[in-house]
């Protein structure tokens, strides 16, 4: 079962410059592969991720069957007011996990 490890400072100062990071739990399968019999292993991969602070998108990428198992994504922001962090992933059948974290800004 997929799951999110989601690292976001809980207080910040007006201003600050916050580093995100989330692990997202999933085997990442390309499609490439064979199984022994000469099978296909069907393509499983999250093909989107976006994060939305209070509502706002400030972060988006696209992900392609390059990416490796269990995702790690990156990236900074500024702490501009308290809130809510929330994260989605989307990929290949059907699938869709979403987390959500708050920081207060002094």
């Amino acid at each position: 079962m997929p799951s999110a490890l989601i690292n976001v400072p809980a207080k910040a100062k007006r201003g600050d410059i916050i580093e995100i990071k989330s692990l997202m739990s999933h085997i990442m399968e390309t499609g490439y592969r064979h199984t022994a019999s000469g099978e296909v292993v069907p393509r499983n991969i999250i093909t989107s991720f976006a994060c939305r602070y209070n509502g706002t998108e400030i972060f988006r990428a696209d992900l392609f069957p390059a990416i490796a198992a269990n995702p790690f994504i990156t990236f900074f922001t500024t702490a501009t007011a308290s809130g809510k962090f929330e994260f989605e992933w989307v990929g290949d059948n059907g699938f869709s996990e979403t987390a959500s974290t708050s920081i207060t800004v002094e």
